[in-house]
């Protein structure tokens, strides 16, 4: 390492880990990446880099719970994170069964891929519902390895799964996401499903990618949930009347855009995301439903981009009730995706329920706005890297100030 970087290192503000149930504090620019962290920093070598683009899968780790490229997070957007390696899984049960099977089943050679490939089969054993062989491939299909073929890892991660299945063990909820290639659907059903996203892509009508209301499960469990509110100066009765207008709501929330005619419990709209070089315009349908007594709602919907194949179904409870000042509203909402394809490598939970914050503080500018008759706000699409690169440097400047404060 250079001089010049290991002074801006020394330089940089703490960073504050929970690494394989450990708390740890440590200097790194927050550039650096999570991989060269925990090789360089903590002496965690099982994580292995190959690639270095989030291709091979070498470097997979667990980052607060779900796995990751750790080639291509940077240390800095991981504050607070809880980040597990392969050395924090030793006495994990499942890994163990794992490792067990790989032995059995002659599932490695040179070794280099293990660390991530049983990072990577753990989460299908925790999801998948049965030892689908397709399924498998396709969740591993972000794992490369020179070596074995594949076949028997494959058979390794078949046996372990079935053999969870007979004791009982059931699958957790989240079983349709993963890691994988860009436009891989990740999990979904064998059969024709899965030879069609084998094929290449093709342009489809939109009306395909918007899911049916019927197709929308009342009972979703999602992957995620997070709870956000806020205040504003109106009202509740007023605010929860505009809730219940359609059109003015998907006016104040930044690239949503009504696609048909809505109806009292039904809607049709987009919403457009860009993140980094992968452009998204999900389609959808949601089912609204509203409690006028209670003034509380609940919209269940589900979408798909049909040119980038990625896919989200998700809900969004609120409640709107008074607010600790006289004439204002409190909404209080609560949020649950579940989210697969291209975009799903960026959806790191933490960094969702951050985005999801500066999305709602602009939600409520502008309903704020609304309400109080001023100009609709100007239509535009929502950029998650923006927000992401505020939300970093806002991160930073608050640690630098602790840091500044510091003996």
């Amino acid at each position: 390492m250079s001089t010049a970087s290991s002074a801006l290192r020394d330089e940089s503000p703490p960073l504050d880990l929970t690494v394989n149930g450990r708390a740890r504090s440590l200097r790194a620019e927050p550039r650096t990446h999570l991989a060269d962290v925990l090789r360089d920093t903590l002496d965690l070598t099982g994580t292995h880099l190959g690639c270095e683009h989030g291709i091979c899968g070498a470097c997979t780790v667990l980052l607060d719970g779900e796995p990751a490229r750790a080639c291509l997070t940077f240390s800095g957007a991981c504050a607070g994170a809880e980040v597990t390696t392969i050395e924090g899984l030793d006495d994990d049960p499942v890994a163990g069964e794992l490792r067990a099977a790989f032995n059995r089943e002659h599932a490695l050679q040179c070794g280099y891929c293990t660390p991530g490939m049983l990072i990577a089969a753990r989460d299908l054993v925790l999801r998948l519902p049965d030892a689908d062989e397709r399924r498998i491939r396709a969740g591993l299909s972000g794992n490369l390895c020179r070596c074995t073929g594949y076949v028997g890892i494959v058979r390794a991660v078949r046996s372990v799964i079935a053999e969870r299945r007979a004791r009982g063990i059931a699958p957790m909820p989240g079983g349709q996401r993963g890691l994988g290639p860009v436009g891989a659907r990740l999990g979904t059903p064998s059969g024709p499903a899965l030879e069609a996203a084998r094929t290449p892509l093709r342009p489809v009508d939109q009306a395909e990618a918007a899911p049916r209301i019927a197709d929308l499960d009342g009972d979703f469990v999602p992957a995620h949930r997070f709870e956000q509110a806020f205040t504003v100066a109106h009202p509740p009765d007023t605010v929860f009347a505009l809730f219940g207008d359609v059109e003015a709501v998907a006016a104040c929330l930044p690239g949503a855009m009504l696609t048909g005619q809505p109806t009292p419990d039904a809607v049709e709209g987009a919403l457009q995301v860009r993140i980094g070089p992968i452009a998204a315009r999900f389609r959808g349908r949601a089912r609204i439903v509203r409690d006028e007594t209670a003034c509380t709602g609940r919209i269940l919907g589900a979408g798909s981009d049909a040119g980038g194949r990625s896919a989200t179904q998700g809900e969004i409870r609120y409640s709107v009730g008074p607010g600790e000042a006289p004439g204002t509203a409190r909404i209080d909402l609560s949020v649950g995706y579940t989210l697969k394809g291209p975009l799903a490598q960026f959806g790191r939970p933490g960094l969702v329920r951050d985005l999801a914050g500066r999305l709602g503080a602009e939600f409520a500018a502008n309903l704020e706005a609304r309400l109080s008759g001023a100009p609709a706000p100007a239509a535009a699409g929502l950029n998650p890297l923006r927000l992401l690169l505020t939300m970093l440097t806002t991160s930073l400047r608050r640690r630098l100030a602790a840091w500044g404060r510091r003996p």
